[in-house]
């Protein structure tokens, strides 16, 4: 009885030696693993980049001639974000864990108080929606809406600390919208004389609005001109995206 006990013993030491272990793996693996938030009004197209980063992920499957689209392809295509969708990717040999969060007003109160220790947050505004309105009310300028959840998000007591990467996207929509439509019908106080109605100077106005809703004055607003339906585009603004995250990362531990 009591070498049958022993032995029980013995098993039971060494399972939980493996749980131990796997913990302490786990750990290590999560401290490694770079956490982002992905933000945005409703119909931004973040929901776009998040599929374009997965499909990047998988590059080498993808490209295979043999490829054929698994159930999780065929799903990611056809998802509406609501709530909130977590996906792991590896970009230049790095782990990332993003957090993409349903866009409509209903989602936003799920937002801040789950997300404070990321290292990064990507906030999407469609730079092309300037003269356009929102769903749920049919009433406020999107462009409105994405600025105030900007400014919400970029000085809110959780994110203090937080870098934010301002992607300004659909700029292939707002190229051809400008030639037709200034942006005076969302900024009033826009200088709207003939030559300034055009893609450089509107944009770059766009950005320092964006820029300007910024309170801290040591936080750094990158901002990027996007396409999220250009895969090579996204491809090489990651690249850059990623650079930002591990300096800012490595900054606030003083080892940059």
């Amino acid at each position: 009885m009591g070498l049958c006990q022993s032995e029980e013993a013995k098993d039971q030491s060494k399972r939980n030696r493996s749980i131990d272990n796997k913990i302490r793996d786990e750990a290590r693996a999560e401290k490694n693993t770079f956490k982002l938030l992905l933000l945005g009004a409703g119909e931004c197209g973040k929901s776009t980049l998040m599929k374009q980063m997965s499909f990047l992920d998988s590059i080498d499957r993808i490209s295979n001639p043999t490829y054929r689209p698994s159930d999780h392809d065929i799903l990611l295509t056809r998802i509406r974000t609501t709530g909130v969708n977590e996906q792991t990717f590896t970009i230049n040999a790095m782990k990332f864990r993003v957090f993409d969060v349903g866009g409509q007003r209903s989602e936003r109160k799920k937002w801040i108080h789950c997300f404070e220790n990321v290292d990064s947050i990507i906030f999407v505004a469609a730079a092309s929606e300037y003269d356009e309105v929102l769903f749920e009310d049919g009433e406020t300028n999107r462009m409105v809406e994405s600025m105030r959840i900007f400014e919400s998000i970029c000085n809110s007591r959780w994110f203090l600390n937080t870098s934010i990467i301002l992607f300004l996207n659909k700029k292939d929509l707002f190229e051809e919208k400008i030639k037709r439509t200034s942006i005076r019908v969302c900024f009033k106080e826009y200088d709207g004389k003939e030559g300034f109605q055009t893609y450089e100077h509107s944009m770059a106005y766009i950005k320092q609005k964006f820029v300007d809703l910024n309170a801290n004055p040591q936080k750094m607003i990158y901002v990027h001109e996007t396409c999220a339906t250009d895969t090579d585009q996204v491809q090489m603004i990651l690249d850059s995206v990623t650079s930002i995250i591990v300096q800012t990362s490595l900054g606030r531990s003083g080892l940059y």
